[in-house]
């Protein structure tokens, strides 16, 4: 039976009663009131087989969805951990860590941990400095939640730690634990000292490889240290630092509860169910008589930065949303619901802020909008702030205020698109590029559940649904790494690195031996500036080439090292060598031409609603190992403006007018009236008609010659257009044909189908 697992497992003697002590506690809700807390199944599932399996050494991933309760699930966890005790009757671990990369996460998660307390004291709350912390490290406090950033400072200052066992619980592992933070954890709570037998089979190496070595070996995988890394959207590199391998080199998550798992039971909304999506067209034209060159890639990228942020774009996205909310989303939730705007910078939040403010007043509608983004932003000599913008009182955080119901609409740059949860939030209108796990996290935002919330809507002007569906499908089931990264990409790239002949390995030694010895920084700069000479006179595309590798390199070798304990010291010192070489390098000299911008106009700009659909997910989701690939540095090339202005009029022209549209029913009208056309229709196969086709086309193009001189233009001078229209006027013929070819009156023009 389905509900066999309750009575075989959960209402066990010995399940039940570490479920009530162990799991059940009671909670204030909003009200005050005050209820129990029972755990979902899978948060059960997940801790007590960690807590069966957790042993000091060993890392564990914990994929679980948006809607896991996850939050919960760490804080039974952490408070499991500590009271796991081996045969010795020992405690396991000496301390349990509790971090997060996110300070408004931190602060649920102390409250979370705390709450569940059983007896006093057993739990600290890190708030103040990192004083506070290293002094709870020495003294062992049991349980210690606070954020990443405060970690790092105590590195130098702790010494005795690596007597102790630890277990490190994570939130949203791979934002916080994949790069060099994770490395600096690693160094508190690691040993400082080589094992015996490694220093036995380095007799032969000089002094400054035994240093380099002690530095690899802070990096290994420690046996004091358990990860428990928490996350619903796990990176490659999360699942190869944290997963498990199975016998064919595929790295799994330890426990799963999927985003689909938590859509079918209800505790989060499907937001990839409706979702609408509307094209842009514009027309730009050139207002000077120069024509002047400008890099083609850059200048297309200006001009398309240039249409998104003119006012008239602003304008009509703006209409299209407050009127969308306004008809629609405001009358969801009873009521309550809310939306919000994602931008593609704090000036387009800015922008988006005055047009909507200015649209509301003067429709006297009842509602307010936020704005939030980092630091100031300087537009028209003008200086904007959130708090200038939004004009709140003082202590009032944009968090709290959008939870008042005369506040409706949140625009925002950047913030609040990861870690914010408003269940509220019905509507997101994003216009902003996303791909990946960014555009999970952030359409991730308005799925949260509340009373009267049926359903979700997503507005986007500017992705395309097939973009949604790849960043989606990783993360809809169970999600596994294909493969590990495989090691010797790092000598490949080495070796990619050395081609350039901008360095060699005299370089690195002379290099690291003096960085050892704890030369000077002139000192150090004085060495370093030959490299930078020869660097200086490779290329363009070469110094390109070279920096993308040199990033490469170091990327890599900062994730692997956490992963290897390797002994080759000449990747370390590489490592190191690049670390300092990279802040010396110059930036190539490549501005953007922003002059282009003065040289052009708008002369039209539409935005039409494609349609509103379901995206489909398809099951499990594999990720790919990291790439060693650098890719290859194409060269701007110099372009005319006007031919700029016509490409991108060419891609993102406005659609037929109601008058092509009536021309074009007439060209297709005189196509199925034409005798030769249709003769050769039936008598030939498709391919053998689609050759004459063409002539049959132009005659009727040329016929509009003195009817619609600029329609028959757009046409002519459009190739791409010009071959689109043609091959789709040829396939609805030979459609219409097949439906009507067994009638014997074929000529008839009443037996055809209307032009439309």
């Amino acid at each position: 039976y389905k509900t066999s697992y309750l009575y075989n497992d959960i209402l066990q003697i010995n399940k039940l009663s570490k479920l009530i002590s162990n799991f059940i506690y009671m909670e204030k809700d909003e009200s005050g009131k005050i209820k129990p807390i029972f755990p979902r199944y899978h948060q059960l599932d997940c801790v007590n087989l960690s807590l069966a399996d957790a042993k000091p050494g060993k890392n564990y991933l914990i994929e679980h969805s948006n809607g896991s309760g996850k939050t919960k699930t760490i804080a039974w966890l952490a408070h499991g951990l500590i009271n796991k005790f081996n045969i010795e009757d020992n405690r396991v671990y000496d301390m349990v860590i509790v971090v997060s990369d996110r300070r408004v996460i931190d602060k649920q998660l102390q409250e979370q941990v705390q709450s569940i307390e059983k007896v006093k004291g057993i739990v600290e709350k890190i708030e103040k400095h990192s004083e506070q912390l290293k002094e709870a490290l020495m003294t062992g406090s049991n349980i210690v939640v606070t954020t990443l950033q405060k970690f790092p400072y105590i590195l130098e200052e702790v010494k005795d730690l690596p007597e102790r066992n630890y277990a490190v619980i994570i939130d949203e592992a791979h934002s916080s634990q994949t790069g060099i933070m994770a490395r600096k954890m690693k160094q508190v709570l690691s040993t400082n000292s080589l094992e015996e037998a490694e220093a036995s089979d380095t007799e032969d190496m000089n002094e400054v490889d035994e240093e380099i070595l002690k530095e690899i070996e802070s990096y290994r995988n420690l046996k004091n240290i358990s990860f428990f890394a928490f996350t619903a959207t796990p990176k490659s590199k999360t699942l190869e630092m944290f997963g498990w391998e199975d016998e064919y080199g595929h790295y799994h998550p330890f426990h799963t509860y999927t985003m689909k798992q938590a859509i079918r039971e209800g505790f989060i909304l499907d937001v990839l169910k409706n979702y609408l999506t509307y094209a842009t067209y514009f027309k730009l034209v050139k207002k000077i008589q120069d024509d002047p060159e400008y890099e083609e890639k850059k200048a297309k990228r200006l001009l398309r930065m240039f249409v998104e942020k003119h006012p008239v774009a602003i304008a009509r996205k703006t209409e299209i949303m407050l009127n969308h909310f306004m008809s629609s989303t405001i009358h969801k939730i009873n009521g309550k619901a809310k939306a919000m705007v994602v931008t593609r910078s704090r000036l387009h939040a800015v922008l988006y802020k005055k047009a909507f403010d200015k649209l509301i007043k003067e429709n006297n509608y009842p509602i307010k909008t936020l704005v939030a983004f980092t630091g100031v932003v300087r537009h028209d000599e003008q200086e904007y702030t959130e708090n200038s913008m939004n004009d709140l009182p003082p202590k009032k955080s944009i968090r709290k205020a959008f939870e008042e119901d005369q506040y409706k609409i949140l625009i925002v740059a950047e913030k609040f698109q990861t870690g914010f949860d408003q269940p509220l939030l019905h509507t997101m209108y994003i216009d902003k590029m996303l791909n990946g796990i960014t555009a999970v996290q952030t359409l991730c935002r308005v799925n949260r559940i509340c009373p009267n919330k049926n359903d979700t809507l997503i507005l986007d002007f500017a992705n395309k649904t097939e973009v949604i569906q790849k960043a989606f499908q990783p993360y809809y089931e169970a999600t596994f790494l294909k493969e590990a990264t495989d090691p010797h990409k790092l000598y490949e790239l080495e070796e990619k690195l050395l081609d350039y002949q901008i360095f060699d390995k005299s370089d690195i030694e002379t290099f690291v031996k003096a960085w050892k010895k704890g030369e000077s920084q002139p000192k150090l700069h004085n060495i370093l500036s030959p490299v930078v000479k020869e660097f200086k006179q490779k290329t363009k595309r070469e110094q390109a080439g070279f920096k993308k590798t040199l990033n490469r390199y170091q990327n890599i070798y900062s994730f692997l090292s956490q992963l290897i304990p390797f002994s080759d010291v000449n990747l370390e010192k590489m490592y190191i060598f690049n670390k300092f070489l990279s802040k010396k390098l110059p930036t190539i000299n490549n501005p953007l031409p922003f002059s282009v911008l003065q040289d052009v106009d708008i002369d039209s700009y539409k935005i039409v609603k494609k349609g509103k659909k379901e995206i489909k997910i398809e099951s499990e989701g594999e990720l790919k190992p990291i790439s060693a690939g650098v890719g290859e540095y194409a060269p701007d090339i110099n372009t005319k403006l006007s031919k700029i202005i016509k490409d991108l009029n060419d891609a993102f022209g406005t659609n037929f007018t109601d008058d092509d549209k009536v021309f074009l029913g007439r060209v297709k009208d005189n196509l199925l009236e034409n005798k030769e056309l249709i003769n050769k229709m039936e008598h030939n196969s498709k391919e053998n008609v689609k050759a004459v086709f063409d002539k049959y086309f132009n005659q009727e193009m040329n016929k509009l010659l003195n009817n619609n001189m600029n329609f028959y233009k757009r046409i002519v001078d459009n190739e791409k257009l010009r071959n689109r229209l043609k091959t789709a006027l040829f396939d609805l013929l030979y459609s219409e044909f097949n439906k009507y070819r067994k009638k014997k009156e074929i000529n008839k023009r009443e037996n055809w189908p209307k032009a439309t």
